[in-house]
């Protein structure tokens, strides 16, 4: 059994803990590329390590994963329009590319180029075997790409999917009740072996760790 600092060092994963750092070294496996299914398509939701963002498509057929909460106001991304090349926040309008530059603005003039002191929070993705993987830690550190076997075969040959399903195999620190989900990503070949992605969150209505990935 483990203590309560313990099972907090090992599932505490918001950035700037020992393991959240350590996760962000490698490459995430962040949504299926089918549920981003063609340019300017509206944008989908993503939690990765604590953190909240969005990730969508632009016309160029590039996937940007950026902070949901627009700088300005706080407004969510998710509610923004996909177009042009990049996502417009639905409250003033500010509109971010794929990597998180300010691009447009409606509320400012033009000449006193304020968009160009603005930047969001974003994150380089990769779309490899069906799935966006994303990478959350410093350039410099940045892994190679997780080429799997299945990841070289041609979308012919394998399968990809994601399962949501309740699971209880977590150690609690407290009697208390808890609802726990477990988030997998699941990709096979025509033939074995199947290789398995999982993404653990838990959650409660106390403090707890969330987002916590294990490869």
């Amino acid at each position: 059994m483990l203590s309560r600092e313990e099972n907090a060092l090992l599932t505490r994963v918001d950035r700037g803990t020992p393991m959240g750092t350590t996760l962000r070294r490698y490459w995430i496996p962040a949504l299926l590329a089918s549920e981003l299914p063609e340019p300017d398509c509206p944008p989908v939701r993503v939690r990765l390590l604590g953190e909240d963002l969005v990730a969508f498509r632009d016309t160029r057929g590039r996937i940007g994963l950026l902070d949901e909460c627009c700088p300005h106001r706080g407004a969510s991304l998710f509610f923004g329009r996909n177009e042009e090349c990049g996502l417009r926040c639905a409250y003033h309008g500010w509109k971010y590319d794929a990597d998180g530059r300010c691009v447009d603005m409606l509320n400012e003039p033009e000449e006193l180029h304020f968009k160009e002191k603005i930047h969001i929070t974003s994150y380089p993705t990769e779309e490899l075997g069906g799935i966006v993987w994303a990478y959350l830690g410093p350039p410099e550190r940045r892994a190679p790409l997780p080429k799997f076997a299945w990841t070289q075969a041609p979308p012919t040959h394998r399968h990809v999917s994601k399962v949501i399903q309740e699971s209880n195999w977590l150690q609690e620190s407290r009697a208390a009740s808890t609802r726990r989900t477990r988030r997998s990503f699941i990709a096979c070949s025509r033939t074995p072996p199947i290789v398995r992605v999982s993404n653990r969150r838990i959650r409660s209505s106390a403090a707890r760790p969330r987002g916590l990935w294990s490869i």
